[in-house]
Formats: structure tokens, sequence, C-alpha cells
């Protein structure tokens, strides 16, 4: 126990005592100055001059050791300095009103918040890709009508949900996550996801692939990969694994790439037991095709030339080897394009077949009903895919007589040039060897379209 120094006063000696501190767990003694302080006013006072002694208390000491009621007034009323500084320390020491506790309860409000809005980023992000549509729009300033889809989507998706609206007005300007390069994190984020479900769906199994080019609006060289495989439930099962642009449709600089894919979602070329390309010779080439480089380092690779293609060079080298047909062909491409010309021909087209419609329901020649009669219209076929020629043809067959009246106009109406073409394609339609050919091919096409469609 410290042996406190003795003062004196009026000739008596006078001393701080170790039991003062009894009842009183405000005191605090100084060795050094030998005064008596208030621990709760040291730290927490303000500053209110000599009220309550608290000048004495905090910053001089207090030293008059032989009057002793001075301690007690020093605590003073339940409002006095003294009890607010007291309660000032129960607060801190208090776990609910303790500063970690406080930013603990930010921090989570703040968890909270963040989450519905990164919540409601990634759905309208997963709703764009999943229908396919474009992100951003030509102007996404705070005035614009048309932000984009985005943007828009996720302001829709606001107004129809309170929290997700609140939580999106209060964000700060440095916190939106709008920017296209987080959209575009997100996006690949979500693929990456995508990519880890299908591969844990293969399950270190056998698998396929399927590959064929693939190009966008930018023209550049890409190749498309799809996994076809067998899940657990015995299903045939197809996913589009990835996109890669190639510099050059080499097979080495394709296999290549397909190597690359495939070790990037740890998959190994030692497990594919099928391969499937077009007809191209750098895929199928005996002597340095894909399907030869890859038969080289694994044997069970059988390679399956794609039985659509197939039956899609077969029906070209059967047109082109028969003059009459090819003639046919090309004339419905010609009557294509210059009876679908511009709008104005095709609203021309679309009146005419109106009205051949009410006038065979007037005379009883056509039945009505439900998904009879729907509006049609003449669309250009591609080479590529036959099935598009077998659309036009029936097209054409129903709409013959529009058609004509179409032609009929143009001729008429047309500007020299135009009126030339349409009496050739006139003469040439109204043939018997034409008609002749639109029926038989109707029917070649039938046949071939449902084995198109099966394959």
């Amino acid at each position: 126990m410290h042996d406190y120094p003795v003062s004196y006063f009026s000739g008596k000696p006078r001393r701080f005592r170790s039991e003062w501190y009894v009842n009183r767990n405000w005191l605090e003694y100084s060795i050094d100055k030998d005064a008596a302080f208030c621990f709760y006013c040291y730290l927490f006072g303000q500053d209110v001059g000599k009220q309550g002694g608290g000048e004495t208390f905090v910053t001089k000491g207090f030293k008059l050791w032989n009057q002793l009621l001075k301690l007690d007034s020093h605590v003073g009323g339940v409002n006095s300095a003294h009890n607010q500084a007291v309660k000032k320390s129960e607060d801190l020491l208090k776990e609910k009103q303790h500063i970690s506790t406080v930013l603990v309860k930010q921090s989570n409000q703040a968890k909270l918040e963040y989450g519905i809005q990164l919540n409601a980023i990634v759905d309208c992000i997963r709703f764009l890709l999943c229908r396919g549509l474009a992100f951003r729009g030509h102007d996404e300033s705070q005035g614009s009508s048309d932000k984009g889809n985005f943007l828009e989507l996720l302001q829709f998706l606001g107004d129809h949900n309170e929290s997700i609206n609140e939580v999106l007005q209060n964000v700060p300007k440095n916190c939106k996550l709008t920017h296209h390069d987080i959209q575009k994190d997100i996006v690949n984020a979500i693929a990456r996801e995508t990519s880890k479900a299908i591969i844990t769906d293969l399950d270190n199994g056998f698998f396929s692939i399927l590959v064929d080019e693939s190009r966008d609006i930018s023209v550049k060289e890409q190749m498309a990969l799809v996994l076809r495989y067998v899940n657990k439930k015995g299903i045939i099962i197809e996913r589009f694994l990835g996109i890669i642009h190639v510099a050059s449709t080499t097979a080495l600089s394709l296999k290549y790439a397909i190597e690359c894919l495939l070790c990037e979602h740890n998959l190994s070329l030692s497990k594919l037991r099928g391969q499937g390309y077009d007809g191209a010779s750098n895929m199928q080439g005996d002597i340095n095709g894909l399907k030869t480089l890859i038969l080289k380092e694994n044997k069970s690779a059988f390679y399956v030339h794609c039985f659509a293609h197939q039956l899609q060079l077969t029906l070209v080298a059967v047109a082109k080897n028969h003059i009459n047909i090819a003639e046919f062909f090309s004339v419905v491409s010609n009557l294509v394009t210059v009876v679908g010309g511009s709008c104005k021909r095709r609203d021309t087209l679309r009146d005419a077949q109106f009205a051949k419609i009410k006038e065979d329901l007037e005379n009883g020649v056509r039945r009505s009903g439900q998904g009879l009669n729907q509006e049609t219209s003449l669309k250009r076929p591609g080479d590529t895919r036959w099935g598009s020629y077998y659309g036009t043809i029936l097209n054409l067959i129903l709409m013959f007589s529009a058609v004509v009246d179409v032609l009929e106009i143009i001729e008429e109406d047309g500007l020299s040039d135009q009126k030339v073409e349409a009496r050739s394609i006139m003469r040439s339609i109204l043939s018997f060897e034409f008609v002749f050919a639109l029926h038989l091919m109707k029917n070649i096409l039938g046949i071939t379209n449902e084995l198109s469609i099966a394959l």
C-alpha cells in the first residue's frame, strides 16, 4: 500500500486515505501531484468551469484532505456534469451502443442493400442473355428517353418492387454497378458458372464434339463448339461450350483452338468418342484434315459427317445437275426479289392475297377456321438451308394468283427495266414447265424437309 504524503491544515496533519475509494468508484489518486481526480470527468467531462469542482477534479487536482465532504459534493445531482460524464462512460461500455456494434449494424444494412442491388442487376443480365438481347443503348444519359435494354429493364424492375426501387434511388453514384465493364464482368461470371454446371453434369464421362463456323457482325472468323454426351439418366444432351476467335482456318489451327477450349474446362481429347463437322476439306480431309489429326491422337474419336449437311449437298448437286430444275430455282429467286423488292410491293402482294381469300370465301371455294388463311409472304430462300426453299414454294402455290396480279401491276406501272423483268418472270411462271416443276419440287422437298427436320 502506498504511503501517502502528509499535509498540514491549521497545524493538523492530514493525508489521502485508501478507505476513501469505498463507494467512490470515480476517485483516482495521482502520486506525482499528491492530488485526487475524477476518472469520469477527466475522460468525458465537459468544460463547465468551477461547477461541481469540475476544474479541480480534472486539471488541478483535489488536495484539501481536511474537507472530505467536498468529495461527495462533486457528484452533485442527477443531471450534474459528473453524472453526465458517468453516463457517457456507461454508454461506451454497453455492447449495444458500442461503436463496433453500430458499425456492424451499418455494415449489415449496407450488405443487405448491396445484395438487393446486385441480385436485381444479375436478374436483368440473365434475362437479356437468355433471350439474346442487346444490353446497351445509343444514349444512356439520365435524360435519355431510351437508355437501352439493360438500364430500362432495371428501372422497370425497380418500378415494380419497392425494396429494389429504394436501394436504386439511394445508391451512391460511385456504386451503381451499371457500367458496361461491370456488365461484362457479370456476363463472364455467368458464363463460367454455366460451363461449370455443364462439366459437372458430364461427370468426367465420354463425349463428342460438334464444331462449325460462326460469324458475328464484326465479320471475325470464329469457331463454335458443342458438347454431346449421355448424362446419368441415359439422356443424350447437347450443350454449347464456347466460341473462339481463330485467325486461321487450317486444320492445325482449329485443332489447337479445340484443345485450348477443352483444356480450359479440364477436358481431354482422350475422352473424346466422336467428332462432327461439315464437309469442308480442312475439316474432313483424309490427309491433313481436322478429323484426321484428332484420329491420329485418339483412334476412338470417330468422325461423323453432319447428315443434314450431307442431305443439303445432295440436293444442291441434284438441282445443279438438272438444267430445268436449276432454271426453276433461278426464276423463284428472281421472283422473290422483284415482288418483295420494296415495302410497297409487299403491301400490294398482301392486299391482293387478302382480296383473293375474301373472294374465295364468298364463293365457297375456301374454308374458314382457326389456323386457316393466315397472312403469308414470300421469303428469300437460301442455298445452305433447303428447308427455306420448301417454305417459299408452299407460299408461292398459295399466293400464285396474287403474285401474278402484282407482276401485272409492275409491268404496267413500273420503270422500264422493272417492266421488262416483270414480263420475263411472268412468262416463265405461267409456263407449263415452271408450274410442273413447282408442284414436283413441292412433293420432293416435302419428303426431304421431313428428313432434314429429323436430322
